[in-house]
C-alpha cells in the first residue's frame, strides 16, 4: 500500500508518488481512446471485463470504473493522445495503466479547492485503490492503480 502524504499546506497541489506498478499481472485488454467522447464506451466495456452488468455493478467494478473514467479524462484534457487504458489482472488483483505521450508533464493531486473547480481525478484514485503512481519512460507516461478484486 501507498502512503499517503500529509505534509505541506492542503491548499497547494501534491504529486503523486513515482513509482512502476507491481509486476506478474496478466494482460486482460486495452482501450485506445482519442477523445472525451469515447469515454463513455470504455466505461460499459470495462464493467463488463469486471464482471459486471454495467447497470449494476459490484463495489469492485464501481470502483475500477470511476478510477478508469478519472484517469483517462486527465490523460485526454492534459496529456497528448491517443490515450491507452489496459486492464490487468494477478488474483486477487486489478491494475489499471492509462498512459498517453506527454512524458513532460507530472501528474499533480489537487489541494483544497472551490466546488466545481475539478482537478480531483488523482484524489479520487488514490482514495479507492490499494496503491496508486506514475512513471514515465522516452514516450509514454503512465499512471495506475492497483485494486484488490472480491474473491469469487
Amino acid at each position: 500500500m501507498s502512503e499517503q502524504r500529509t505534509d505541506g499546506p492542503p491548499d497547494v497541489d501534491d504529486g503523486l508518488r513515482t513509482s512502476r506498478p507491481p509486476e506478474g499481472f496478466e494482460h486482460v485488454r486495452t482501450w485506445m481512446l482519442d477523445n472525451t467522447g469515447e469515454l463513455s464506451r470504455l466505461r460499459h466495456e470495462l464493467a463488463a471485463e469486471t464482471g459486471g452488468d454495467p447497470a449494476r455493478l459490484d463495489p469492485v467494478g464501481e470502483r475500477m470504473v470511476l478510477i478508469a473514467s478519472e484517469l483517462a479524462t486527465n490523460a485526454l484534457l492534459h496529456g497528448i493522445p491517443p490515450t491507452y487504458v489496459t486492464l490487468s489482472r494477478r488474483d486477487p488483483h486489478l491494475l489499471l495503466d492509462v498512459a498517453d505521450h506527454d512524458v513532460r508533464s507530472e501528474p499533480r493531486i489537487a489541494g483544497e479547492r472551490a466546488a466545481g473547480m475539478g482537478g480531483f481525478g488523482l484524489q479520487i484514485a488514490r482514495r479507492l485503490s490499494q496503491d496508486v503512481g506514475w512513471y514515465a519512460d522516452e514516450t509514454t507516461k503512465h499512471v495506475w492503480a492497483l485494486l484488490e478484486a472480491q474473491p469469487g
